[in-house]
């Protein structure tokens, strides 16, 4: 059996030449930029993205990749074909970046997007209403009150009055709006610990609901007006469910009263 090292020199190898596929599609991405300016035709194509995605789901499915995770990927790289597309037609120059030289913060080394954020909502017919006309599929959780929204990779998560008496606080005190920013992490614990070393004061250690999203609530920032939480996605990869979504709001209504 190969030994750590050893492991990690293969995905280094493979790292490497995923790097140079990339260089090489990007490249090609180029050519359909200079072949559409020719033509006229446009950069963004809807039923081409759609058939790629689905494609690449299947691809993945067959490959024993998770499909979702894949898909991502995809619309990663969709997104940055048309930004090169939209790119070639600039004239200034492109800009030097820096291959990462300087220092990266805790914090900075391991987020990575944002993994949803949560909208409190007086009237949840009305939201999901909203959204559904907007173009997002709306799907209901265990809870009624609690509904996610769902368009490519963006989740917003809507939640309406429940039995939670959080919630109802919530609203009474701010209004509908939104309620937190969730930040998807590598590591829950890691993002704790940077957060404790940066001083900023947090509502909880790591929760962890039943699908094994372990997630970190900070404080409220009072300069911003910002909330945010840090996840870390260790369980199955299913949508936000309305157990993580409580914890949150208990979280914020327990730090209140402790105040």
């Amino acid at each position: 059996m190969a030994d750590l090292s050893q492991l990690r020199a293969r995905i280094d190898e493979l790292d490497a030449t995923l790097v140079q596929l990339l260089a090489q599609r990007i490249n090609i991405v180029r050519e359909v930029a200079e072949t559409k300016g020719n033509s006229g035709d446009a950069i963004i194509q809807p039923d081409r993205v759609r058939d790629v995605l689905m494609s690449r789901r299947q691809w993945a499915i067959d490959a024993g990749v998770d499909a979702d995770f894949a898909e991502q990927l995809f619309r990663t790289l969709l997104s940055e074909t048309h930004r090169i597309e939209a790119a070639e037609s600039r004239e200034e120059p492109t800009p030097e970046k820096d291959a990462g030289a300087h220092s990266r913060s805790q914090l900075d080394t391991v987020a990575v997007r944002i993994d949803h954020v949560v909208v409190a909502v007086a009237d949840l017919d009305a939201a999901r209403k909203f959204f559904d006309e907007i173009g997002f599929r709306t799907n209901s959780t265990d809870d009624p009150a609690v509904v996610n929204a769902v368009a490519g990779g963006v989740n917003v998560v809507l939640v309406g009055p429940n039995h939670n008496p959080a919630v109802h606080r919530r609203l009474s005190e701010h209004g509908s709006g939104v309620q937190h920013i969730a930040i998807e992490v590598f590591n829950a614990g890691v993002t704790r610990d940077a957060l404790d070393s940066a001083g900023i004061p947090r509502l909880t250690d790591i929760v962890v609901d039943s699908e094994g999203h372990e997630q970190v609530f900070a404080a409220l920032d009072p300069a911003t007006g910002v909330q945010l939480s840090f996840i870390s996605r260790t369980g199955h990869r299913v949508p936000m469910t309305s157990h993580n979504v409580s914890a949150m709001f208990e979280a914020i209504s327990n730090a209140d009263t402790d105040q």
